[in-house]
């Protein structure tokens, strides 16, 4: 008789346990596909600003691309100044995304969210940065950063999908 009870109490864990990480990955998979505009290979041109005035302007190249059963979204920018390795992930149990940026210098990871269509990644209260769908069907980054109560804009990249 307690074999039996002992087997129901541990299907019944079993079966919670499978429940929550089916919900979980459904949940993760959901938050991915939001970032589904990103997708493509892009060719365009990024900007850098100082006191809002371009001062570096050259042609960029951006392959995104999802990875791992589209658990992990992978962002790959080449520009003239900067290349850069980038990797955004969902984590269900902070409910919210992150953005681990690869380069020649080191890595980083910043929080981000999906808000009004578009990626916001914080690298720190006064830095954050925007990956959007533009109305022509392109593709937008940009930074800013929080200068005297005002935010200013330190790049943008701007593409086209080539494909």
């Amino acid at each position: 008789m307690r074999f039996r009870n002992a087997s129901k109490c541990l299907y019944f864990i079993v079966l919670i346990f499978l429940n929550s990480s089916v919900f979980a990955q459904d949940l993760r998979q959901e938050k991915m596909e939001q970032l589904n505009f990103l997708i493509g290979e892009w060719i365009g041109t990024s900007k850098v600003y100082e006191n809002g005035v371009v001062v570096k302007q050259g042609s960029a190249y951006e392959k995104i691309s999802y990875d791992l059963d589209k658990s992990i979204l992978v962002i790959e920018l080449n520009t003239e100044f900067l290349q850069l390795h980038t990797i955004v992930y969902y984590d269900d149990k902070d409910q919210k995304y992150y953005y681990y940026r690869f380069s020649k210098s080191g890595v980083a990871r910043y929080p981000a969210e999906y808000k009004d269509g578009q990626l916001i990644v914080w690298r720190d209260e006064k830095t954050r940065f925007f990956f959007r769908r533009t109305p022509e069907g392109g593709f937008q980054e940009y930074g800013e950063q929080l200068n005297n109560g005002q935010w200013t804009k330190i790049f943008e990249d701007t593409f086209k999908n080539t494909q």
